[in-house]
């Protein structure tokens, strides 16, 4: 499961990423839980160290903070030529489109203070 995150920083785009192999895959009816929060919490703390190099801002609205249930060849042969081309076009939609066609799950994460985190399917399998 790999989480990654839309953003901009001093102008330029940029896609940092974290993540954990899971043991079991996740059931196509369950949200990925505690160990979806757990990623997302990991990267968006590297996110807020980055902070430190200049401001920070979501490029893609509520759709900024994607995570993805991805067969391990697919995230070493596609990730990084999907980042590079969100990188240099801010593409959102062919982005998306993208992680769907390599992906068995895509969900994006947002944050309601009233009911904490909140997943939102993109593709289920």
């Amino acid at each position: 499961m790999i989480a990654l995150a839309l953003i901009e920083q001093n102008g330029k785009r940029a896609i940092p990423l974290g993540g954990k192999s899971l043991k079991e895959p996740i059931n196509e009816t369950d949200e990925p839980g505690e160990i979806g929060e757990c990623i997302a919490k990991e990267l968006l703390l590297r996110i807020l160290q980055r902070s430190e190099n200049g401001p920070l801002r979501r490029s893609a609205g509520d759709l900024s903070l994607i995570l993805i249930q991805i067969p391990m060849t697919n995230m070493q042969d596609q990730i990084p030529l999907i980042k590079s081309q969100w990188i240099n076009s801010g593409n959102t939609e062919i982005f998306l489109e993208q992680l769907k066609e390599i992906c068995e799950r895509v969900w994006s994460l947002t944050f309601n203070k009233y009911t904490g985190t909140q997943y939102r399917i993109i593709k289920t399998i």
